[in-house]
């Protein structure tokens, strides 16, 4: 007993088992396409070109097949199928988008497979011209089949539907089996003993026409999945099913193309649509019976399967109307027969008996079930990749298997035509658009790649935590760890953050909350986390947000620099921040300078000043002729800085301080360095500023750079054992600025 959630009554199983859905599935793959268009296509493209639709149509439906039966076997399958499987697996959002666009290919294949049907009474139609005189239209025939179809399926329900699946397949495979037992075709009243030869492959410009037109052949693999709802055991019944039909159907068409090929000269295969009945014994009354069979089946099998899809998406709540939703959804019977969804189904798939030509509809259906099937794909494979703990399906497939699934399906869309694979990918982004607009509350695609995020970020930590060794010697980047209790008082560090880990480096802020770790202070962390990450939306920033419970500053900052990178690369740089008009904080920040320096971390300390930031106005760097170990590092950190959008329209500037005696031989250097590319920078960037005697670096600095943007000054460790804090002091006539340590001399490359 299943219970239905919408209408909380139990929903009793048709007890349905493996069979119906290997014969709802063999009897779709080899129908309509099979009878109509592989003599064609063995005429068009030779014995191989004609293989090789079949293998790369195979090569698309069975990872399909696997995945569906992997999938299967983890979840509880109700009704929907296919839509199940994706809304289950993807969440309603995406399960709903894919699920509409699935249901009107379904819906569309009625429409297919009638039409093909009434190419079976094409004898009829030759003879009613011939003794009339006038053309019969097809649709006197195609239309009253739709209605029959129809009429049976709406009073009978869905196992009369089977009795008759059952009796069609018999037809279908007695006609098969004397088509391969019949003799090569007779032309021109003589007997051919050595048909010609079409051991080749011809026109490979025409191959993903042919293509597009036969793929609607394999795409009876998943015909049998509709059936989710009214089987016994679904975990098993679809996986025996969809495999064997898919298998089954792989062995007799490669065996049909070699008939044809051995049994009919070329001009004959392209002229004759019904080629296969010149071929088998009987073939004048066995073909049409089973072309009739065939297709019919299939019609029986779609007009079955999209009725449930509908009433599934409509039992989710997928429409925006409420009533569309329970009208929809409403069952028939202790079964809960979709009555009015088939009546929709029914007349959508009369839309196109109507105007459409069985050439363009089997495009039209092509772009749609490859959309379904690489979307199904991809669930296998990203359920492979992100090992969710709940995902233990019992029937397991390869990871390989669904992502070349997957991008073949996409690659041959675009093959078939970019046109059509374009609009039908705006279609789904529309159709997803407006869903998503209506179930704000459902799962989304923000979550379908979490588990995949997750390993991959996870496999690349342990890469790089592996490779360290090696990329120790690469190109330096910063790695930089921030913690401060100040962030909702002052946000210039986090801006200072942002810049750093734009695209060049890596930046983690943790926001400390002093205490011990209790209910209370945890959940304080989690709301103040919230409230920081959602204000980081809105600055499109790289930077990672985090909180940190600590008893103490200092105890804080050891924890800090013992935590891991979200980079996966080690961090080397701490910044420390300090407000310019509470200097007291500097005395908080002195003590656990070492704490950084015993790890070798470079260090920077912010100094934020009351002036808004002026990024027109630049970055300075300013370089003492004893600055040789920080030097590199400020320049660094410079251009990493400015490549920050904040920074577009702005530039930076060097300034080297030295005493006139000095000036010389320093430009001869610093040429020299910038020549064999130890200085990333031009002499354009740099100015060469003479210091007096007398005169204070600070002053110097004050003097050329107090409306600077950002102005980053070198400090050595010896400036911490005496008195400190008059050397931070000296610059608070000037606006925000970075002081820097280095714990080595960077190389620049």
């Amino acid at each position: 007993m299943k219970e239905d959630m919408s209408q909380n009554t139990p929903v009793k199983s048709s007890g349905l088992g493996a069979a119906p859905v290997y014969f709802t599935a063999i009897s779709t793959i080899l129908g309509a396409v099979l009878f109509l268009r592989f003599g064609f296509a063995t005429g068009m493209l030779g014995f191989w070109g004609a293989i090789g639709i079949v293998v790369l149509g195979h090569l698309i439906t069975i990872p399909t097949a696997l995945a569906i039966s992997e999938i299967a076997t983890n979840k509880r399958v109700e009704g929907g199928g296919e839509y199940f499987i994706i809304s289950r697996s993807f969440g309603l959002k995406i399960g709903s988008t894919i699920g509409i666009t699935l249901f009107f290919s379904q819906a569309i294949s009625v429409a297919f497979y009638i039409i093909a049907f009434t190419e079976a009474f094409a004898p009829f139609f030759h003879w009613w011209q011939g003794f009339f005189g006038f053309e019969l239209p097809r649709q006197v025939i195609s239309v009253p089949s739709l209605i029959l179809l129809a009429a049976v399926i709406l009073y009978k329900g869905v196992n009369s539907g089977m009795k008759i699946l059952y009796i069609v397949t018999v037809l279908l495979f007695l006609s098969l089996l004397l088509f391969f037992l019949g003799k090569p075709v007779e032309s021109g009243g003589g007997f051919l003993p050595m048909p010609i030869n079409n051991f080749g492959f011809f026109n490979r410009e025409k191959f993903f026409l042919i293509f597009a037109i036969c793929f609607p052949a394999f795409t009876g693999m998943t015909a049998g999945v509709g059936l989710s709802g009214d089987l016994k055991n679904p975990g098993k019944s679809i996986p025996l099913g969809t495999m064997g039909g898919t298998i089954t159907g792989l062995l007799v068409y490669i065996l049909v193309v070699w008939k044809l090929s051995v049994s009919a000269p070329q001009a004959d295969l392209l002229s004759d649509q019904l080629i296969m009945s010149r071929i088998a014994i009987l073939g004048f009354i066995m073909i049409p019976i089973g072309l009739a069979a065939c297709t019919f089946s299939s019609a029986l099998g779609s007009i079955v399967v999209a009725p449930r899809t509908l009433q599934a998406l409509a039992t989710d709540k997928t429409f925006p109307f409420r009533k569309l939703n329970i009208f929809l959804s409403k069952g028939k019977g202790v079964n809960r027969e979709p009555f009015n969804a088939t009546i929709i189904s029914f007349l959508i798939a009369l839309v196109f008996v109507l105007v459409g030509n069985i050439d363009q509809v089997a495009e039209i259906i092509s772009m749609f079930f490859l959309i379904t099937y690489g979307t199904l794909c991809l669930i296998s494979f990203l359920n492979h990749f992100g090992s969710p703990p709940s995902y233990r399906p019992r029937f397991k497939s390869k990871w390989f298997f669904s992502l070349g699934g997957f991008l073949l399906s996409i690659w041959v869309m675009f093959m078939i035509s970019p046109l059509y694979t374009i609009l039908a990918i705006v279609l789904i982004v529309i159709i997803y658009v407006i869903i998503e607009h209506y179930n704000k509350d459902q799962k989304g695609l923000v979550d379908i790649f979490k588990g995949a995020l997750f390993q991959l970020n996870r496999r690349v930590r342990v890469f790089m935590q592996k490779s360290q060794s090696v990329m120790e010697n690469e190109e330096w980047r910063p790695s930089a760890i921030c913690i401060s209790p100040n962030s909702f008082e002052r946000d210039k560090v986090l801006e200072l953050m942002k810049w750093i880990s734009h695209q060049h480096g890596f930046g983690t802020y943790f926001h400390l909350i002093e205490g011990y770790f209790s209910k209370q202070t945890c959940a304080e962390a989690k709301e103040i986390l919230r409230q920081l990450v959602e204000t980081q939306k809105v600055h499109n920033t790289a930077l990672y947000i985090d909180t940190m419970i600590s008893p103490s500053y200092t105890s804080a900052i050891a924890q800090v620099l013992q935590a891991p990178s979200i980079s996966g690369m080690e961090n080397n740089m701490v910044v420390f921040e300090y407000d310019k008009t509470n200097t007291d904080e500097l005395n908080r920040i002195f003590p656990n300078v070492n704490l950084a320096k015993a790890g070798d971390f470079d260090v920077c300390i912010f100094a934020g000043s009351t002036y808004p930031i002026r990024n027109k106005n630049g970055i300075h760097v300013w370089i003492k002729t004893n600055d040789d170990m920080n030097a590199n590092l400020m320049i660094l950190l410079g251009y990493i800085i400015m490549a920050h959008p904040d920074w577009r329209n702005s530039q930076i500037r060097v300034f080297v301080a030295c005493q006139d005696r000095n000036k010389e031989a320093l430009e001869d250097l610093l040429k020299e360095r910038i020549l064999t590319g130890r200085l990333p920078i031009t002499m354009a960037n740099i100015e060469i500023v003479l210091q007096e005697e007398d005169q204070r670096f600070s002053e110097l600095v004050t003097q050329r750079s107090k409306q600077a943007g950002l102005t980053i000054v070198g400090f050595r460790e010896e400036i911490l054992k005496h008195e400190p804090l008059n050397y931070f002091l000296e610059y608070q006539n000037i606006g925000d600025v970075l002081f820097v340590n280095a714990s080595v001399a960077k190389e620049i490359n």
